[in-house]
């Protein structure tokens, strides 16, 4: 189902991980067609799709693994032959082999794919359905996300027969059925599960996290932390086209010049997180496949504290966004590898967000707005970055340090560990930092709701505009397009005007691949699908 028609209808098997040893060794497995090896640079901490403090690295197993009710289907990559990303627009059943929801958008009702089973053979019910949705409304990490789209109670699925399932909502949420697609709200072997749950922990937290109980198109077969991962072929797999290879060979190698060197020599079939330098050398050699994809909803931007002196006023964080030396930057630090969001135009017609915000370059106009806001002798702050992030962030701070001087702010570069970092963006006590941020969801309202007015730490730039938080709450289940665009405009021009974040780009999520890889699908998380994944 197009999510355009659902709007237009509201308007009206448990593998145990710990201790297992890899058999072939890298070499041997680098040779063989029915393997993909793949070189990440982390490992990942946790494969509970809904694992507390899970870091982006555990995607690569838990969303391999498990399956979902439904999920984005996939479109080529504009300018690029076989590549394909995911289609916000277009949701297909997973788990569910089909689904229905009522004219007025607040009852949504799936099928279950008859035959499917879990990795241990038991079969996949509504009853999973269920107890794996009561789950992710009652965790704490997928439960906020899920209620962005009116899913918050256990009492709002209901297991109709074995293999129906429905969902009640209060009223038509545009978030719904995407909140359903994403890395949360996975179909878990409720009946394996719960053997290993406690009442302490009713959810079993503790077991999953290191065990799988899926149904997805891989299993979980062999696990070294921080260093290697396998991943083999469901072969009973009914959710969709069973994988092409039989294997999936993921080895963790965290010093980016060993990933260089193996993507140079073509010894593995994917390489990740490599730097924009090394990518354009790779590239400038000519000899491997490198596709650069962008997350439409993915930003790195320079926040500013808006509620903190003399970042309070928007003359203050105007002059700064004008002294950036974005082009110098964007090819210095990022060496173009990714969509710039700057040097765009003050008038603004598409209500699509983040977009490019009208600011270049321009010190003489940083200096006449520094004035104006009666601080022509500049002032003296602090620029932090995440110690875990030194190779991109260091050389953005250190330009920003050098712009900002000569308009007369004296500029303090700090370092911190991430878990500081996050900490103090909580607190609001940053004056001055780059922020990293990715929106589960494409919509721009969401988009607003989660980094221009959330009271959490995602809210990068303290921004606290009454306008805008009416605006963020009209939109929720505005369903009228044209109401729905002019308000997303007039947030856009607000975010251009206040300029809370100054956005710098959305970086690519590069990838180089050998020549014998095919069906390479980026997804929102910015991890592999390995579904699609064939080695010819």
């Amino acid at each position: 189902m197009k999510r355009r028609d659902f709007l237009n209808a509201a308007a009206l098997s448990g593998v145990s991980l710990l201790g297992l040893k890899l058999g072939a060794g890298p070499a041997a497995a680098a040779g063989r067609n029915d393997v993909i090896r793949i070189l990440l640079e982390d490992s990942p901490n946790t494969f509970d799709p809904s694992g507390t403090g899970y870091n982006p690295a555990s995607c690569n197993i838990s969303w391999n693994v498990y399956d979902r009710l439904v999920t984005y289907a996939s479109k080529p990559v504009a300018g690029e032959d076989d590549a394909f990303i995911y289609d916000y627009d277009t949701i297909v059943g997973q788990a569910a082999e089909s689904y229905e929801v009522s004219e007025d958008g607040t009852v949504l009702t799936f099928k279950m794919r008859e035959g499917a089973t879990f990795h241990d053979g038991r079969p996949v019910t509504a009853h999973d359905a269920k107890w794996s949705l009561d789950r992710a409304v009652s965790v704490p990490t997928s439960k906020a996300q899920l209620s962005t789209g009116s899913l918050t109670s256990p009492d709002q699925f209901v297991v109709l027969d074995d293999m129906t399932l429905q969902i009640t909502v209060p009223q038509a949420d545009r978030f719904t059925l995407p909140n359903l697609c994403i890395l949360f709200p996975a179909i878990i072997n409720s009946e394996l599960a719960k053997e290993h749950a406690t009442e302490d922990d009713p959810w079993a937290l503790n077991w999953l996290k290191t065990n799988e109980a899926g149904g997805g198109p891989f299993v979980m077969s062999r696990y070294v932390a921080d260093q290697q991962f396998v991943l083999e072929r469901f072969d009973d797999w009914k959710n969709g086209e069973v994988p092409g290879q039989a294997r999936v060979l993921a080895q963790i190698v965290p010093v980016a010049s060993s990933r260089r060197a193996t993507a140079e020599k073509g010894e593995a079939d994917l390489v990740r997180a490599l730097s924009g330098r090394d990518i354009k050398d790779v590239m400038d050699e000519g000899q491997r496949r490198v596709l650069g994809i962008s997350n439409p909803a993915r930003m790195v931007a320079i926040a500013m504290n808006s509620e903190m002196p003399p970042f309070n006023d928007k003359r203050v964080r105007q002059a700064v966004a004008y002294s950036v030396p974005y082009e110098e930057m964007f090819q210095s630090v990022l060496y173009g590898r990714g969509t710039p969001l700057f040097g765009g135009t003050a008038e603004t017609t598409e209500a699509i967000y983040p977009q490019p915000l009208p600011y270049t370059q321009d010190l003489e106009k940083a200096k006449a707005l520094l004035a104006e806001a009666g601080l022509a002798d500049g002032f003296d702050t602090t620029f932090t970055i995440d110690s875990s992030y030194t190779a991109t962030s260091e050389p953005v701070a250190i330009l920003m340090q050098e712009a900002l001087g000569k308009i007369g702010i004296r500029v303090k570069i700090e370092k911190v560990p991430s878990g500081q970092m996050g900490q103090l963006q909580t607190d609001r006590a940053l004056p001055m930092f780059i922020a990293m941020g990715g929106a589960w969801l494409a919509d721009p309202d969401y988009f607003f709701r989660i980094f221009y007015n959330s009271a959490r730490r995602w809210n990068y730039g303290n921004y606290q505009n009454p306008e805008m938080a009416q605006l963020v709450e009209e939109t929720r289940f505005e369903s009228d397009p044209a109401v729905y665009k002019a308000k997303v405009l007039r947030m856009i021009e607000l975010a251009k005007d206040d300029v809370p974040l100054i956005a710098l780009w959305s970086p690519y999520q590069d990838t180089v691949l050998s020549d014998a890889i095919h069906g390479y699908t980026y997804m929102f998380h910015g991890q592999l699908e390995m579904r699609p994944l064939y080695k010819a």
